[in-house]
């Protein structure tokens, strides 16, 4: 399973990422595998959260799936839109 990957960038204080340093030496891991351990510890009960559909968008997706014995298979888009 490929994960997208971001970068994320932030200012810390001098202490602040001393006392980072000190903590991810003391466990020997690299300070931004221990900043990640600590996102992950504050979020790991946290539930993804979820939208309901709106009405307008239900219809919609009950309406194609009406039409889904019609649906065409795309393997390359360019060339799709290129030959209409």
């Amino acid at each position: 399973m490929n994960t997208l990957q971001v970068q994320l960038k932030i200012s810390l204080s001098e202490q602040l990422k001393d006392l980072l340093e000190s903590k991810a030496a003391r466990l020997g891991v690299p300070i931004t595998q221990f900043v990640k351990h600590l996102i992950i510890k504050e979020v790991e009960d946290e539930e993804y959260p979820t939208f309901q559909m709106s009405k307008r968008s239900e219809k919609r997706l009950k309406e194609a799936m009406k039409q889904i014995d019609h649906a065409v298979k795309v393997d390359d888009v360019r060339e799709y839109f290129r030959k209409l």
